[in-house]
C-alpha cells in the first residue's frame, strides 16, 4: 500500500531498519497483535506504544534512545502500527490504536506522538492527530524516507 507514497528502494531500505522489529516494545509488554476471528490465527495487524524516547525504528535503527519518558511532561510514542493490506479499512488499525492509547493512559500519559508514514498521515489525522513536522530519515544508499511527526492530546 505504501508504493503510492514511497519508491521500492525506499521501502526495501526502510524494512532493514526503520520498519524492522522492535523487541523493546515486546519486552515492555506494550505491543499488540490483531488476529483474524476465522480461527486461522492469521495476524492481520500489529502496533504498540512506548514509554521510551525513540519515536520510530526497529532494533537495527541506529538512532534509538531507550531512556524512559515522564508521563507528566512527555507524550507516549505510538509505534510500529501496521495492517495487512487485505485487512485495510476494516477497523483493525483503529482498534490497535485505541488499545495503545488506552494502555498508555493507564500509565499516566495524556498525550500521544507518532512518526507516521506518508501513507498513515490520513489515518492518524482522522483520529485526532495533528502533523507538527516532517522528518527526512536517512537510509542506506544515500536515500531517505519522509516521516511525519504527529501529536494528539488525550
Amino acid at each position: 500500500m505504501q508504493l503510492g507514497d514511497y519508491t521500492s528502494a525506499q521501502i526495501e531500505s526502510a524494512l532493514k531498519t526503520v520498519y524492522g522489529v522492535d523487541s523493546r516494545l515486546v519486552a515492555d509488554g506494550t505491543y499488540f497483535v490483531a488476529q483474524a476471528a476465522s480461527g486461522e490465527d492469521a495476524i492481520v495487524g500489529c502496533g504498540g506504544w512506548s514509554k521510551r524516547r525513540t519515536l520510530f525504528g526497529g532494533d537495527a535503527w541506529r538512532d534509538r534512545d531507550d531512556d524512559l519518558l515522564d508521563p507528566a511532561v512527555d507524550a507516549a510514542r505510538i509505534r510500529a502500527l501496521f495492517v495487512d493490506p487485505q485487512w485495510a479499512r476494516k477497523g483493525v488499525g483503529s482498534l490497535i490504536l485505541a488499545e495503545c492509547e488506552r494502555a498508555a493512559r493507564q500509565h499516566g500519559f495524556m498525550r500521544f506522538e507518532a512518526g507516521a508514514t506518508l501513507t498513515g498521515v490520513k489515518f492518524f489525522a482522522a483520529r485526532g492527530y495533528v502533523a507538527v513536522d516532517r522528518i527526512d530519515v536517512p537510509l542506506e544508499g544515500g536515500i531517505s524516507i519522509p516521516v511525519v511527526r504527529m501529536v494528539k492530546s488525550a
